[in-house]
């Protein structure tokens, strides 16, 4: 199906084109019904690949403000003590190689729609950790990838190993979100924030005791991680504008990142022989979710991408 991907449970399919899910089982009045309210078929084709980003920015605004409207900033706060001990997310990465794995707990894209139809985040992730994964990253935007930040917390309570918040993270809030749902650590992506605010998040996670992954696909923006203090940095390597997947983003990122930081290979990792290429090339861990995702037996899946010996 060119351009989308059907959804289960209906004909509701996902638009890659324009990140969003059009509900074409309801037609009203000539337009189709989607995720982001009524849209004529005119203006669907407007909402082209490079505007991916702002819209999902702009979505993450409005639902920050209706959170901090149900739950206020002092509430969190409050509930900072009762949160889980920080588990050392930057270590178990470090320790390679071989190259180590932070395995994503996945539900859906917006490019690809569904992933996984049997979806148990909280049996997922204990295979991931019973098959050698290093730490586990968990989606909990809502919006776009179908996730939760209750899925966060419960796989922390269920699992050793560190997990981090995989979200489009904005704001300070929510920062205090992630902590007190028992997050270790937290992407934040250099794309979505000025140096101000990547340096600010930067600084306020390492304050709660959380790791930041800071992650960032152009070229021009690593300076502007390794100035905000980064040590943890990955490489994403899909372009959000086109959502094309090159491997070699990461091979050609490593040498512009110095050998004292760990870094890591996100997107487009689907086997053994792609951990291999990442680890001759000096990374240090890579981020793989998808791929494993789809498979039957996820164990067994996590298990043959590490064996790279």
């Amino acid at each position: 199906m060119s351009g989308s991907a059907l959804a289960a449970g209906g004909s509701d399919i996902w638009d890659s084109r324009a990140n969003i899910c059009v509900f074409s089982s309801e037609p009203t009045g000539g337009k189709r019904r989607t995720a982001h309210g009524c849209h004529s078929v005119h203006q669907l084709q407007s909402l082209t690949m490079p505007t991916i980003l702002e819209k999902i920015v702009a979505t993450k605004r409005e639902e920050i403000a209706a959170a901090k409207t149900a739950r206020p900033e002092s509430e969190l706060r409050a509930a900072l003590p009762d949160a889980p001990p920080v588990r050392d997310f930057f270590a178990p990465l470090a320790a390679g190689p071989p190259i180590r794995l932070i395995a994503e707990v996945k539900k859906a894209s917006p490019s690809k729609g569904l992933i996984r139809a049997d979806f148990d985040p909280v049996a997922i992730a204990r295979s991931y950790a019973a098959a050698g994964a290093s730490c586990i990253s968990c989606l909990t935007d809502e919006s776009y990838f179908q996730g939760h930040l209750e899925y966060l917390t419960a796989i922390r309570e269920s699992v050793g190993i560190p997990v981090l918040r995989k979200d489009f993270l904005i704001d300070s809030y929510q920062l205090l979100e992630a902590r007190v749902a028992g997050a270790d650590a937290v992407l934040l992506i250099a794309e979505c924030l000025d140096d101000c605010n990547l340096r600010k998040l930067h600084n306020e996670a390492i304050e709660l005791g959380m790791t930041p992954l800071v992650e960032f696909y152009e070229p021009a923006n690593c300076e502007r991680v390794l100035e905000a203090g980064a040590s943890l940095i990955g490489v994403n390597n899909r372009d959000l504008h086109t959502f094309e997947v090159d491997l070699q983003h990461s091979v050609r990122m490593r040498k512009q990142v110095p050998d004292a930081c760990v870094f890591v290979g996100e997107s487009g990792i689907h086997g053994c022989d792609d951990a291999r290429l990442l680890q001759d090339a000096g990374v240090d861990a890579m981020l793989v979710g998808e791929s494993l995702m789809r498979q039957p037996v996820i164990e067994d899946a996590v298990r043959e991408l590490l064996n790279i010996d």
